[in-house]
């Protein structure tokens, strides 16, 4: 057989099974810890994991089925689930991130998750909102067309033969919430990942003596099909290039959004985000490559894992097309580490597929914000018992570092009109101080901050919301993949440098025809970009950093949505069961 000398494969995602039309889909998730090898050194590790394996179980649904999720929390450390890119219309209870809209499911609790998928369709996923656990507690969450909603399986392109979900994450030969403890409280960054994965395989690029504990995926094709890759960047820190030697991609979706198919051979994708890709088996019979490795946007560089993970796309009737059965797969060409021209070049390609249920942009906008983004210096904090300098690196938004409360999540809070302790509103719609954010020499005096602080942005219900999100340089230039929860937004611009909208261009640089519709946006290095979306959703909305490493140092904000004026736009009650702190 091809490839004959891969062990361990691991074949992915078998037939898609029906989900009838609107149904109740169930699963239990069983949140517990595994002992799983580590790459390169002898011994296994103990990591937290949903239902005994890393990635967890994929959900799959049509557009309009309920999710009845049972989450049974076994393992030693508090845990929330999170639905990224779901909307939560109704069910703002269900989102997840601690202490935002729930406090945690303690150790040997348990909640149930319901809420609809209601206008969606495409590759979302699921993950822990709490500590650094996502970096195993993970998985795919992909919604179909309803039924009926079109030709072929109701996919605004010709419909696949196949389906493979590819996703990506790091992996630590270690308990990275231990880890994430260690690092903040010497006030330091979390270490580089030992290995990248694909479905949880690392691949065999580590170049270790021992091969015994190297994983490698496998993906079986037939020739002239074509498949569509769901892929998803699980990622805790790092953005990365995607691409499969002697093949091409047709992007058709990203971040659950149809796009306008985009031709190209590498995938950018930033932890948090989605791409939906067309490939077809078009490439003689054989086994080529899948690759990842980083992308470092980051300027100056600091030190990161330079290592390529693989994956195997292997013909199954490459046997009888090759002569030599055992040769290795073909290597794709990848970038270099700091190619932010291809990333960029990505990135500002996609534009969305304009189809008559498509929302249209919002041409007035009712509230306006300009937000810087980046890295400062402060005073240790008391819980860091170990830093030992006067100063560690803290994250902020318009200098405001965000900090989580304790006692009581935020969204409770704000059902019950109880905010003093909890949080504040008085987030500011513009930086403190005005300056060069994209020069990297200015003096280290203007990056300082204040204490930490929980900071919301109150909006009334359906306002329309531009913000410019703005990368700043005193600590570094760096691409900041920013999450919105309970939204879509619209990305209308994005460039380098200092944003100005009293340029000769003005709103003329705004695309508000068809842009991208994301839930998360890689803000370019040392550059800026425009979103914008309408606050139709009541609730308490974070947005953040999907950096782990960041967001765990202040790198997000809350947007307090309102009620509406009737009962159906009203913020619900907490369900009955609902976790206490």
């Amino acid at each position: 057989m091809p490839c004959s000398w891969l062990t361990l494969v691991f074949a992915v995602l078998p037939s898609v099974a029906s989900v009838a039309q609107a149904a109740i889909v169930e699963h239990t998730f069983s949140v517990s810890t595994l002992s799983l090898p580590r790459v390169c050194q002898p011994g296994n590790v103990t990591v937290t994991a949903v239902n005994g394996r890393v990635p967890g179980p994929e959900i799959e649904a049509r557009e309009g089925d309920t999710l009845v999720v049972h989450v049974i929390n076994d393992s030693p450390y508090n845990v929330t689930v999170h639905w990224h890119g779901v909307f939560q219309r109704g069910t703002p209870w269900a989102d997840g991130p601690a202490m935002v809209t729930q406090c945690p499911i303690r150790a040997g609790h348990r909640y149930t998750y319901r809420f609809a998928v209601a206008g969606q369709e495409g590759t979302l996923w699921w993950h822990a909102h709490s500590s650094f656990m996502r970096s195993t507690v993970h998985g795919a969450l992909v919604i179909r067309p309803r039924r009926g909603a079109g030709a072929g399986d109701g996919y605004p392109f010709r419909t696949p033969d196949e389906e493979k979900t590819v996703l990506l994450g790091e992996w630590w030969n270690g308990d990275t919430v231990v880890l994430e403890n260690q690092a903040f409280s010497t006030g330091k960054t979390m270490r580089n990942a030992d290995a990248y994965t694909i479905n949880g395989m690392p691949g065999d690029l580590y170049g270790c003596p021992e091969m015994t504990n190297i994983r490698i995926a496998k993906f079986e094709v037939s020739r002239d099909k074509t498949y569509l890759l769901r892929i998803i960047n699980a990622a805790l820190n790092t953005a990365f290039f995607f691409k499969v030697a002697g093949h091409t991609f047709t992007v058709v979706a990203a971040d659950a959004s149809y796009t306008e198919p985009y031709e190209t051979d590498v995938v950018v994708i930033a932890p948090g985000q989605t791409v939906d890709a067309l490939m077809a088996a078009d490439a003689s019979p054989g086994c080529y490559y899948m690759a990842i490795s980083s992308y470092q946007s980051a300027n100056p560089s600091p030190p990161f894992n330079g290592n390529t993970s693989t994956a195997v796309v292997e013909y199954i009737d490459a046997a009888a097309a090759t002569s030599d059965p055992s040769r290795s797969p073909v290597f794709p060409t990848l970038p270099e580490p700091n190619d932010t021209f291809t990333a960029h070049q990505f990135y500002t390609s996609l534009t969305a597929l304009v189809r008559p249920s498509r929302l249209t942009v919002p041409l007035a906008v009712d509230t306006r914000m300009f937000v810087t983004v980046g890295l400062g210096f402060s005073f240790c904090q008391p819980t860091q018992t170990q830093c030992t300098s006067n100063q560690t690196v803290v994250a902020t938004m318009n200098n405001v570092s965000f900090t989580f409360p304790t006692t009581v999540s935020m969204l409770e809070a704000q059902y019950r009109n109880t905010p003093d302790g909890v949080y504040t509103r008085d987030f500011p719609d513009q930086p403190p101080v005005v300056f060069d954010y994209t020069n990297t020499s200015l003096p280290q005096a203007l990056s300082s901050t204040g204490s930490p602080s929980t900071k919301v942005k109150t909006l009334r219900y359906n306002a329309t919301v531009e913000m410019v999100l703005q990368n700043t340089a005193l600590v570094g230039r760096e691409s900041h993949p920013m999450h919105l929860h309970g939204f879509n937004f619209f990305v209308l611009a994005q460039g380098f440098g200092n944003y100005d909208d009293g340029d000769a261009a003005g709103e003329e640089k705004l695309n508000l025809v068809n842009p991208q519709e994301r839930n998360t946006i890689a803000v370019p290095t040392g550059g800026w970009a425009v979103i914008r979306f309408v606050a139709d959703n009541p609730g308490m909305w974070a947005m953040h950093c999907h950096i782990d490493a960041h967001l765990r140092i202040g790198l997000g904000m809350v947007f307090e949505v309102e009620s509406g004026p009737t009962p159906e736009t009203a913020l619900p009650p907490p369900p009955p069961d609902f976790p206490q702190c």
